[in-house]
């Protein structure tokens, strides 16, 4: 039963690290253009015909 008193407070700090780190991936503008990845895999541009 002790060991709920170190397991608990950690639980909820790497809970609360993980989402100040997810405010912070919004904040940073990581999620904005979702769809521009999927597109520009499909370009060919770096080929030389």
């Amino acid at each position: 039963m002790n060991v709920l008193v170190f397991l608990i407070p950690t639980a909820l700090l790497l809970g609360f690290i993980g989402l100040l780190a997810f405010l912070w991936s919004l904040k940073s503008g990581q999620y904005d253009d979702l769809d521009g990845a999927a597109v520009r895999i499909l370009q060919d541009d770096d080929l030389k015909t």
